[in-house]
């Protein structure tokens, strides 16, 4: 195959998969666009069959991830609801993660459409600066302005104690609801 020559069809959806899979990093579409010499575009529409199909890819501000199951991993998964600003974003995250948290997304209840879930995996300061950055450079609007602060994040640990000891640091920053 020569470095200008499209992968095709069912093909590019494999080599997707397999990239993502083996990947310690989102990858951006547009970088897989580039390996597979097709638009960003067609990149979108091939994860949007590969979902359909069944595959855990997510979208992240940083690019496509394949959500390997977190039970193999002997992780712990939970529910916590917040309210903050959206300039205490960023403070929030941070106290998460060093707490050694992994925050997979953020959902909100919007009257019209119901919840509303927004990937964000970050798991240490670099990412959260990354998503941070992405969304001021964007000039993106959080989910927690349609609803006025509250929402709703489901965080993964490696132990109960790390989740306690988040919701403790959150309860003292005056975020976490209870």
């Amino acid at each position: 195959m020569t470095s200008s020559e499209k992968i095709l069809g069912s093909d590019r959806r494999n080599l997707l998969v397999k990239l993502l899979k083996e990947a310690s990093t989102p990858i951006p579409g547009r970088e897989l666009g580039e390996i597979t010499n097709v638009s960003r575009q067609v990149i979108s529409s091939d994860i949007t069959l590969l979902k359909a199909k069944g595959q855990p890819i997510i979208a992240t501000s940083r690019g496509y991830v394949y959500m390997h199951p977190m039970i193999e991993q002997n992780m712990i998964e939970k529910v916590i609801v917040c309210n903050h600003t959206s300039q205490q974003t960023e403070e929030e995250l941070n106290i998460l993660v060093d707490h050694g948290i992994t925050v997979k997304d953020v959902k909100v209840e919007h009257p019209i459409y119901g919840d509303l879930t927004a990937s964000v995996m970050v798991s240490n300061r670099n990412e959260v600066k990354n998503f941070i950055d992405n969304i001021k450079q964007t000039n993106a609007s959080l989910l927690l302005e349609l609803t006025e602060g509250i929402h709703l994040h489901t965080i993964v640990a490696k132990n109960e104690q790390e989740i306690i000891n988040a919701e403790d640091a959150l309860r003292k920053a005056d975020m976490l609801v209870e």
